[in-house]
């Protein structure tokens, strides 16, 4: 493979604070190989005629971001995979004989993420906060993984709802571990909890109810940056054991998608570490 360059990229709008170019490079030093893997602004109008063009030009693979996750899945059709499916999203396209392949590797990124921190969801009790499009595309994953209790709560609880029907509709044998209910309606202890809102985005956690964290329990935010989060704060106050953010997450599913593209799984300890530090040296200038 070393004679060869690969085209790669990241489709978004806005698309300039992408990471992935770093991740993806990264990983093919790992191999040796050569990828090019460039950020993609694009606006709705463009998108079909973006990708379209991108594959033509001999792309190898496609990274898809906000907002355009649910076009790439309804561009992807019927290649697209079960995990895409009930997340309604796709965040990673191929070409295969001639046709789209779509997948969402999110779930799986935070599954490993998780397994990383030693918070395996296997025989956990977890706790989903937002059903919006982060939630939709992990719902599967954590259930898969293992997890004993799966609860969504949502600022309307009527779309927490929807997405517990759907999942249950898709997968029975999985209805008996979902509920849902409002930010007030936390219910329980929990081992594991999980913010999919974008509230830290705009330096504020998710307005829920006090948790009740179980021993050892970890709060997790799918945000990351250079600081502890909001809801990371709130967390360690009302006695979560640990806090983490969602960086392992997002090396988590890139590493995914390279290995779709690829067939080779990179190794991701390293390339954190290096993002983290990258991360840490941003906020200092």
């Amino acid at each position: 493979m070393n004679d060869t360059t690969y085209n790669c990229a990241v489709i978004g709008n806005p698309i300039a604070h992408s990471r992935s170019p770093e991740i993806h490079h990264a990983f093919a030093q790992q191999f040796a190989m050569t990828v090019h893997y460039e950020r993609i602004l694009a606006t709705s109008e463009q998108f079909d005629s973006t990708v379209s063009e991108f594959f033509a030009g001999g792309g190898r693979g496609l990274n898809i971001t906000v907002p355009f996750k649910e076009r790439a899945f309804e561009l992807a059709g019927a290649q697209a995979s079960p995990r895409a499916r009930l997340a309604g999203a796709v965040n990673t396209l191929w070409q295969q004989e001639g046709l789209l392949h779509g997948c969402n590797t999110d779930g799986p990124g935070l599954v490993y993420d998780l397994q990383r921190l030693q918070a395996n969801p296997d025989g956990r009790r977890i706790l989903l906060i937002g059903a919006g499009g982060a939630a939709r595309g992990v719902v599967l994953p954590l259930l898969e993984a293992g997890a004993t209790q799966l609860r969504i709560i949502n600022r309307t609880a009527a779309r927490a709802k929807a997405l517990v029907e759907q999942v249950q509709q898709h997968l029975p044998t999985h209805a008996a571990r979902l509920s849902a209910g409002t930010l007030t309606e936390v219910e329980g202890s929990w081992d594991i909890v999980i913010n999919a809102t974008s509230a830290s985005l705009d330096a504020q956690g998710p307005a829920h109810a006090p948790i009740h964290y179980a021993p050892e329990a970890l709060a997790y935010d799918m945000v990351y940056g250079a600081h502890p989060t909001p809801f990371m704060h709130t967390a360690q106050a009302q006695g979560a054991a640990r806090c983490a953010d969602g960086l392992g997450m997002l090396v988590g599913q890139a590493a995914l998608s390279f290995e779709i593209w690829f067939s080779r799984r990179p190794a991701l300890p390293p390339v954190l570490d290096q993002l983290r530090q990258q991360l840490r040296n941003d906020a200092t200038h």
